[in-house]
């Protein structure tokens, strides 16, 4: 049996017009069908049909794009150079989410790093000539400018986690100060008292807010929060063995750990060993995010599980929503929306 392979006799691509010419209609006429317009006849949408299935027509998507001034492309912004972000399960897990949500569209994604001065000048360029329908930003810090040139562009965006209560653009997020928390009860739980924080970046409004669930759930239980067992971080691993080994100095008698990221507390691991600490038996030792790094720690790592992948998912969900609206970036008159998703504390060996 033949198989039509959408090209005409030359190995020449169907054109619009000879569709028209076989549907015995005009340009327009196929057109109008193609692009499902209501105002054609139920007998001349049939004729159309069947003479694309025949000559094996494929509608040009890309002049399709143009016309309608779109280009079906999404832009997954990473203000971060690119180690990191193959470094990091955390990364991979939110692209995994967004490429799902993203296959049952025509969009394409586009992924940019945009970690240095010269790759924001770049990308302020190209987001200038307006060569995507939206974008998603990730992993961006309060000082960063890519948030507010996208704003200026009008180009609809979506940002993973505010860089503030006041955020001005559509987020998701997952609840930090609730995670945080729930890492800070759990150890209180298990007996422990002198509890350390590394923290993420400050200037990363997620990280602050899991400071935050750490210093009230010690103050809930009646503790003093003694700010010597807060030591900042970057959520890298050699960010937590620095951290580490700074905390131990100052504090040698902490009993517990609560890590910004499981990298992190991979760092943290490797110093508590070599300072001849057991883990969870002198320090106990939680994580953030639940990767697959936390399962296959020694021991297992108890981590707060964020629902990573939910959270790509959500993004592209509203900034095709966005998109859809053909609006600008809020203002004061329209809200953003913003969507916080649950977090969960897995417990392992570690605590």
């Amino acid at each position: 049996m033949a198989v039509n392979t959408g090209r005409s006799r030359g190995g020449r691509r169907p054109t619009l017009e000879e569709v028209a010419a076989r549907a015995g209609v005009g340009r327009g006429t196929v057109s109008r069908v193609i692009n499902g317009s209501p105002r054609v006849s139920a007998a001349t949408r049939a004729a159309v049909e069947a003479a694309v299935a025949e000559l094996g027509y494929v509608p040009n998507t890309a002049a399709r794009a143009l016309a309608a001034n779109r280009t079906d492309a999404i832009a997954l912004v990473v203000p971060e150079p690119e180690t990191r972000f193959f470094a990091e399960p955390y990364f991979s897990d939110m692209l995994r989410g967004v490429g799902a949500e993203l296959s049952d569209t025509e969009m394409q994604l586009l992924l940019i790093f945009a970690g240095g001065d010269r790759e924001r000048r770049r990308l302020a360029q190209y987001l200038a000539a307006h060569r995507v329908d939206g974008v998603l930003l990730v992993s961006v810090h309060a000082d960063d400018p890519l948030p507010d040139l996208v704003a200026q562009l009008e180009i609809p965006a979506v940002i993973s986690g505010p860089r503030s209560v006041g955020e001005t653009l559509p987020s998701v997020d997952s609840d930090n100060y609730a995670g945080a928390r729930s890492a800070v009860e759990h150890l209180l739980r298990r007996g422990r008292r002198r509890i350390a924080h590394i923290t993420g970046h400050l200037d990363v409004y997620g990280a602050q807010r899991r400071v935050d669930g750490y210093r009230d759930a010690l103050r809930d239980a009646g503790l003093a929060v003694d700010e010597r067992l807060v030591e900042v971080g970057d959520f890298t691993e050699e960010g937590g063995r620095r951290a580490m080994a700074r905390l131990l100095e100052r504090a040698p008698d902490v009993d517990a750990v609560f890590a910004g990221s499981d990298v992190t507390a991979a760092g943290a691991r490797q110093v508590l060993r070599e300072t001849g600490r057991r883990i969870p038996d002198d320090v106990a030792l939680v994580g953030y995010d639940d990767s697959a790094i936390a399962r296959h720690m020694d021991p297992p790592l108890t981590s707060v599980r964020q629902p990573i992948e939910e959270m790509g998912r959500a993004m592209i969900d509203l900034l095709l929503t966005e998109i859809a609206d053909h609006r600008p970036a809020p203002s004061p008159a329209r809200e953003p929306r913003q969507r916080v998703l649950p977090t969960e504390l897995v417990v392992r060996a570690s605590s």
